[in-house]
């Protein structure tokens, strides 16, 4: 009866908060919404009088939108938004289940990261996102990655291709996890993953006729090669490429350097990856690196993305007392600025600063080395 009465109440919480809050909002939503509209009835996807609101998503994202743009869209609206609650609650969960031990109640890890990652959590509600619905797709493709070794292996990585491909579909910075699938030699994972690929390309062929969805991509590729570049220095973009192009100006210089900073990752993911051969579960921290390296490595790397380190953010919180004194300090205080960078807390002049120097770019790739040490310690 509790549980129910728990239940109930959130969701009271949370359909007035969607009433009164963020119906009004959602902005990123109507843009998908018109695209599911516009595949529909086969008009373009990407149309220059729609400006910022342009969407730059591949032409198969916009098939997730094709059977909301059939209701009206406050209805759709509210699905959407109790989706989104539904994959964030779902994300938190599954990380969970993958970091502790079956009898470790750590009920903790259930309460830090929502916390530490709130706002995030709450701008993709209020954008009305996508990214909680492929974190929830990658967490699967990495649970039968790392707990589906059993006699149904060869099941189980087809399933792993398709989530993964699935995930493509929806944001091409899934594509980060192509290397990582070539490490590991899952070749049944990429053959499932480019077929449906293909399927989602002759889906679209559908509205458009093959000749016209080639023409449809080319629309993508343009578009996003013709905006990405004025929106490097924007102020919530935390990718790599925009810090350094922050911090120098230069567009050539920002490239060369970021590249660099992207190939030492690369690296450094690399000897994780060989660390990690004798370890059981290996596959849960070295993809938490690579999910939380998809925002920083992304060019339109958006902070809101960053709820996508979920599963990274745990397993730091769950071995915290792995490392010394001092670097739990740093770690704490990296915590810290995470959770409390409010713009409603530091005010607009202070966190026009914060973004404009890249702050969180900073703070994410700490965690980065922190999950690096768990793993040179052979902890996880």
């Amino acid at each position: 009866m509790r549980t129910f009465l728990l239940i109930l109440l959130l969701f009271v919480i949370f359909l007035s908060l969607f009433i009164y809050k963020v119906k009004g909002d959602m902005i990123d939503f109507e843009v998908n919404y018109k695209a599911g509209t516009r595949l529909r009835v086969g008009e373009s996807l990407y149309q220059v009088k729609d400006g910022h609101f342009m969407f730059k998503y591949l032409p198969s994202s916009a098939l997730l939108y094709l059977p909301l743009s059939f209701i009206p869209l406050d209805v759709a609206k509210a699905f959407w938004y109790f989706a989104v609650i539904l994959c964030l609650v779902s994300i938190v969960y599954v990380s969970k289940k993958m970091v502790t031990q079956k009898m470790e109640k750590a009920a903790y890890l259930f309460v830090l990261p929502p916390i530490i990652l709130a706002k995030y959590f709450l701008r993709e509600l209020q954008l009305g996102q996508i990214n909680s619905v492929i974190t929830m797709v990658l967490l699967l493709m990495i649970w039968f990655m790392a707990y589906g070794k059993t006699e149904k292996t060869s099941k189980n990585e087809i399933w792993m291709g398709l989530l993964w491909g699935l995930a493509v579909a929806l944001k091409p910075y899934a594509l980060i996890f192509f290397p990582y699938f070539l490490l590991k030699k899952k070749g049944k994972a990429l053959s499932s993953a480019l077929g449906l690929l293909f399927l989602s390309f002759l889906a679209t062929s559908l509205f458009y006729g093959f000749r016209g969805n080639i023409i449809v991509f080319k629309e993508w590729i343009s578009t996003l090669s013709q905006s990405t570049p004025r929106l490097l220095t924007s102020q919530d973009n935390i990718s790599i490429i925009a810090l350094v192009m922050k911090w120098t100006g230069n567009q050539t210089l920002s490239v060369f350097l970021s590249g660099l900073v992207i190939a030492l990752l690369a690296f450094l993911v690399f000897i994780v990856i060989l660390k990690g051969k004798k370890i059981a579960q290996a596959p849960v921290l070295e993809c938490s690196i690579l999910l939380l390296l998809i925002p920083l490595i992304s060019p339109m790397g958006w902070d809101y993305t960053l709820l996508i380190s979920v599963l990274g953010v745990m397993i730091i919180i769950r071995n915290f007392f792995q490392f010394s004194k001092f670097w739990r300090v740093i770690l704490v205080a990296n915590f810290f600025i995470i959770t409390f960078s409010l713009y409603d807390l530091m005010g607009r002049e202070l966190y026009v600063m914060f973004m404009s120097w890249s702050v969180i770019t900073i703070n994410f790739l700490i965690l980065v080395g922190y999950l690096a040490c768990l793993r040179f310690k052979e902890i996880c």
